[in-house]
């Protein structure tokens, strides 16, 4: 059996997988929620120490602001919720990701997606607001969806636009279902639901909100088209 090499940095609070590039081809990612100020600074400044990559996901801004005073090159997008500082140099992949929103309410996800993609070195395309309550929005793309080698849907409310899409091309769709919508909703289990029973073939589904793991997956599939 194939042995694992084991490069852990230790801080007592977290131990920090220093050799998840070489195993996955990117480095370990942060979520932000449950960690203290002080414990994220300590994991930006070990990560940056070991010439790793940064991706905080659901950071806040306030908290960012007071990584930025330790990490003055650190980024971040407000929409997505995400900072970023990149350590990697490496070219765009060949292939296309198209990133859909149904409604303005969705961009949030579909921003975290989307930082997640262009970190990783994806081109992408983004299609906003092209819900299936004006499925018009969306069938006037049908051309740019069927160049993509991935689609990401970012929906909310009943969630039916990632069949719909998924109807109109050959590649893979990544769903995200988002806690956009009323009482019966029920904070994006409705989306979630019906993403899962699509009849559509070729609906990979995440969870809800989950902008970064749709960008993570997508860019897997699309990495494998090179």
């Amino acid at each position: 059996m194939a042995q694992f090499r084991e490069k852990i940095c230790e801080l007592g609070f977290a131990k920090l997988d220093l050799d998840r590039e070489n195993r996955r081809g990117f480095p370990e990612v942060i979520y932000s929620p449950g960690k203290t100020k002080a414990q994220l600074k300590k994991i930006c400044r070990q990560m940056i120490k070991n010439k790793q990559a940064l991706l905080l996901t659901k950071l806040e801004k306030n908290v960012f602001i007071y990584l930025k005073k330790s990490v003055p090159k650190l980024k971040y997008n407000p929409l997505a919720k995400i900072g970023f500082l990149s350590q990697i140099k490496s070219g765009k992949t060949k292939g296309l990701v198209a990133l859909i929103s149904a409604g303005t309410a969705d961009i949030p996800v579909a921003e975290e997606a989307a930082v997640t993609l262009e970190f990783m070195g994806n081109r992408i395309r983004k299609l906003y607001d092209v819900g299936v309550a004006g499925v018009h929005r969306v069938m006037r793309h049908i051309e740019l969806l069927r160049q993509a080698k991935v689609v990401i849907v970012v929906a909310g409310m009943e969630g039916a636009l990632a069949s719909l899409v998924s109807g109109l091309v050959k590649c893979p769709v990544v769903a995200v279902p988002t806690s956009c919508g009323y009482g019966a909703n029920f904070k994006g289990l409705s989306a979630l639901l019906t993403m899962l029973n699509s009849c559509s073939v070729g609906v990979a589904v995440v969870n809800i909100d989950n902008g970064f793991g749709a960008g993570y997956f997508a860019s897997l599939i699309n990495r494998g088209s090179n």
